[in-house]
């Protein structure tokens, strides 16, 4: 049942979206590349612990590394061949990080899907296992280990699942087309989420200018299934867990360290999703995912089912490779996205997007004073006031910032953008909570 919902949260922006470039462009595979470089820090928490070394032969879909805790996954070699080093790698963060970098070798480069006997009615415990094993992480983009979201403690009882599919960050399209492609397995995949919860109540949240997502969504529910297609206002950061919620249900996630779990909620990503039912039906770990290549600085964009691993640059060359005069490389959406400056790095299982723009989209004014218009503090989603805390954090008052929430800030870049002085106020919110977050750790 498709049920349109007025209610939405405080705050938020009305970005160009530009999803006009790929929002009509079937999901296609990429190409095998000849080499991946896989990072042990693709989430949240822990990285893996490698279990190969330099000359091991591995075969796509083999665990390469070990969980290192609870709050951490297993990685798998994503293609067939040799590991021809494990050492330091340049990472999509911008830092020099361990890596397992694999060799293509042979022509049999395929995962073989075998399901599971009786998969259906595995218990929870072996669900959550299989979800484990198969190292799997936020698609969405957070990369937070999804068997640790599956495992509430008992003293918070989910009553809700919410699948997000409201993709609001401007260019991206990759989940659209997942929910267009395979609106089927969503549903199963938060079916399975549901019955691994007890959760009772079960959601898929999409923005209204997915009227077509949420139409196939509809039509793939069983005939018996109490299970909402809910159509949410177009606003960013409307796929922000606290934010869908709010918009959503109307309920309100406490403050850090408050987590939707406090609200009996769990909220995944539309392909996180997908990916759970692939783990539990066929075993399957995480060796690809799908990405937006798109932007005015790329000759083809489209939407792409890639090997983890696979450089960025092979993906642009298989989209018809670079213009000529290409400004900026962003992995992820524009918004929230971590600025690339060379495209030999690995898209991860973090990657929704790599946007790429020519010079004239790219704009960077200068600073200005601020006018303490407020537009800032109207748009903050999460009831900060983003000028104080930067003047906080240019006078390195970092105690006061704290005092202000600073750490509550979700650095979606809203104030930014809606700053006519053209502050950098998320750049400088997220370094504040860097220094405050150095000072905890010194004083633990």
């Amino acid at each position: 049942m498709i049920v349109l919902q007025k209610r939405t949260f405080r705050g938020g922006v009305h970005p160009e979206e530009y999803k006009e470039l790929t929002e009509n462009k079937p999901i296609e595979t990429a190409e095998i590349p000849d080499k991946v470089i896989l990072p042990l820090s693709q989430n949240i928490g822990a990285p893996s612990k490698p279990i190969v070394k330099a000359g091991d032969h591995v075969k796509v879909g083999q665990k390469i590394a070990d969980a290192a805790g609870f709050v951490s996954v297993p990685l798998h070699a994503s293609i067939t061949g040799k590991v021809s080093n494990v050492g330091k790698h340049l990472h999509p963060n911008g830092h020099l990080a361990p890596a397992v970098v694999i060799e293509k070798e042979g022509a049999d480069q395929d995962f073989n899907l075998k399901e599971v006997k009786g998969w259906e009615k595995l218990s929870k415990d072996k669900m959550i296992k299989a979800v484990n094993e198969a190292g799997l992480v936020g698609f969405g983009g957070a990369t937070f280990p999804t068997h640790v979201k599956l495992s509430p403690p008992k003293d918070k009882p989910i009553d809700t699942v919410i699948i997000n599919g409201a993709e609001c960050e401007p260019y991206l399209t990759a989940d659209h087309r997942l929910m267009l492609e395979s609106p089927e397995d969503i549903v199963k995949g938060l079916q399975l989420i549901m019955k691994i919860l007890g959760a009772e109540n079960g959601y898929i949240g999409v923005e209204s200018n997915k009227k077509d997502a949420a139409k196939a969504l509809e039509e793939a529910l069983p005939d018996d299934s109490d299970i909402k297609i809910t159509v949410v206002k177009v606003k960013y950061p409307q796929g922000g867990e606290k934010q869908l919620i709010k918009s959503m249900l109307n309920r309100e996630v406490p403050p850090p360290p408050g987590l939707p779990m406090d609200v009996g909620v769990v909220v995944q990503n539309v392909g996180t999703t997908v990916a759970v039912y692939e783990a539990i039906r066929y075993k399957k770990p995480v060796i690809d995912r799908i990405v937006t290549v798109t932007g005015r600085g790329v000759k083809e964009p489209g939407n792409l089912k890639f090997r983890i691993g696979t450089m960025m640059a092979d993906l642009v060359k298989q989209c018809g490779g670079l213009t000529d005069d290409v400004e900026k490389v962003v992995m992820g959406g524009p918004m929230m996205g971590i600025s690339q400056f060379d495209l030999t790095v690995p898209a991860i299982k973090g990657t929704s997007g790599i946007v790429i723009m020519p010079a004239e989209d790219v704009v960077s004014p200068e600073e200005q004073n601020c006018i303490k218009c407020g537009r800032c503090v109207q748009a903050c989603p999460m009831n900060l006031v983003p000028n104080m805390i930067a003047v906080l954090t240019d006078a390195g008052e970092f105690d006061k910032a704290e005092k202000l929430n600073a750490m509550t800030c979700i650095e979606c870049g809203s104030c930014s953008y809606a700053c006519p002085a053209k502050i950098w106020l998320v750049q400088k919110i997220k370094y504040a909570k860097a220094e405050i977050n150095a000072r905890r750790k010194k004083a633990s």
